[in-house]
């Protein structure tokens, strides 16, 4: 059983991933990664999907 963090405001995201904010949006939008929103702002993101788009675009 894993006692990782999964979920991670889109902020923690980008800072853990180096990743460009536009970029994770538009993951998010496409149904890539799945996102929790508030009123249509999203609050968090999730670190797994995130990870696995990652893998997907180094070839690690």
């Amino acid at each position: 059983m894993s006692f990782e963090k999964t979920w991670y405001s889109l902020n923690e995201a980008i800072e853990k991933f180096g990743l460009e904010k536009g970029l994770i949006l538009k993951w998010i939008e496409d149904g890539l990664v799945r996102a929790e929103e508030i009123d249509g702002k999203v609050e968090r993101v999730n670190v797994d999907d995130l990870d696995l788009k990652v893998q997907e675009m180094t070839g690690i």
